[in-house]
C-alpha cells in the first residue's frame, strides 16, 4: 500500500499555515511543518499526532540559506518525498515609505516573503521534476492585485510573488509540476497585530469580509485537489482587482479621498 503524501508547510507556526497544517494532518497527509519558533512547532505537532496525523517539526530560519537546504533534506530523508509545498511564511511592516526603516521594514519583507520563497522552492523542484509530480501552492494576497497606501513593499513583494508563480508555472508544468498562488483579503491572524502602523481613520478590512485561517486551508485544500492557476478569496474581491485594472484613476481618488489625506494631512 503507497503511503500517504507529504505536504510542506513554511510560516506554519501560527495563524494560516498552522490551520493548513493542522487539516491536512487530519485528512491523512504527513506533514512537514517549519518555521523559527520551534516550541509552537512541537505543539502543533502534538495535535496534529492526537487526531492520528503524522507531523515532522522542522525549526528553520527562511532567511537562511542552509536552514532552507537542511529543511528540504530532513523532510526527504524522514518521508522520502515532497507532494506539495506551500509557501506561506510571510510578514507586513506597513508605513509610509519615507519613515520605514531601511533593513527591518523594507530589506526584511522583500527577504521573507520573496527571496525566501524562491529559494524554497528552487530547493524542492528538482525532486519533484526528477519525480515528474508536484505542487507549488502560494501564498499570496489581495495586495499582489490592488497596492494600497503604507503597503508600498508589502504589495511590491506579492506582485512579485504572482510575477514569479506564473513564470514557474510555464517553466515546470511539462513535468506535471503544478503552480498555484491562493490571494486572500484580510484574515483575522496575528499579521494585523504587527503591521506597526496605527491608522487615525481605522480604515480596515470589514468585519464581514475578514476570513479565518481555516477558511484560507480549505481553499488551500481545494486547491490542493483540484489545481488552479489562481483563486482570489473571498470571490467579492475580484470586484477589487477589476476595478483597479480598469478604472485606475477612480481608485485613486478614491483612496486618496478616504484614506491618504485623511492620514497624512488630517
Amino acid at each position: 500500500m503507497p503511503e500517504s503524501p507529504v505536504i510542506l508547510v513554511t510560516g506554519a507556526s501560527s495563524g494560516i499555515g498552522a490551520a493548513t497544517a493542522l487539516l491536512f494532518g487530519q485528512r491523512g497527509y504527513r506533514v512537514v511543518i517549519a518555521a523559527r519558533r520551534l516550541d509552537r512547532l512541537q505543539a502543533l505537532a502534538e495535535e496534529i499526532r492526537a487526531g492520528g496525523g503524522h507531523a515532522l517539526p522542522v525549526a528553520a530560519d527562511l532567511t537562511q540559506e542552509t536552514d532552507i537546504q537542511n529543511l528540504v533534506q530532513t523532510s526527504l530523508e524522514h518521508l522520502g518525498q515532497i507532494d506539495i509545498l506551500v509557501n506561506n511564511a510571510g510578514f507586513g511592516r506597513c508605513n509610509w515609505l519615507e519613515d520605514m526603516d531601511p533593513q527591518k521594514e523594507i530589506v526584511a519583507q522583500l527577504q521573507i516573503n520573496l527571496l525566501a520563497l524562491i529559494l524554497m522552492t528552487q530547493a524542492v523542484l528538482p525532486h519533484m521534476i526528477e519525480r515528474r509530480s508536484g505542487h507549488i501552492i502560494n501564498m499570496g494576497s489581495m495586495a499582489s492585485w490592488v497596492a494600497t497606501p503604507t503597503y508600498s513593499i508589502y504589495a511590491a513583494s506579492k506582485f512579485a510573488l504572482r510575477g514569479f508563480s506564473e513564470a514557474l508555472r510555464r517553466e515546470v508544468g511539462i513535468y506535471n509540476v503544478k503552480v498555484s498562488a491562493i490571494y486572500p483579503g484580510g484574515v483575522a491572524t496575528e499579521f494585523g497585530e504587527h503591521l506597526g502602523y496605527q491608522r487615525k481613520t481605522g480604515f480596515t478590512t470589514p468585519k464581514g469580509l475578514r476570513l479565518t485561517p481555516e477558511g484560507v486551508a480549505e481553499t488551500v485544500w481545494k486547491v490542493a485537489q483540484h489545481p488552479k492557476r489562481g483563486v482570489m478569496i473571498p470571490g467579492i474581491m475580484r470586484l477589487s482587482a477589476w476595478m483597479n485594472f480598469f478604472l485606475p484613476g477612480l481608485v485613486d481618488r478614491t483612496l486618496e479621498n478616504r484614506f491618504t489625506k485623511p492620514e497624512r494631512l488630517g
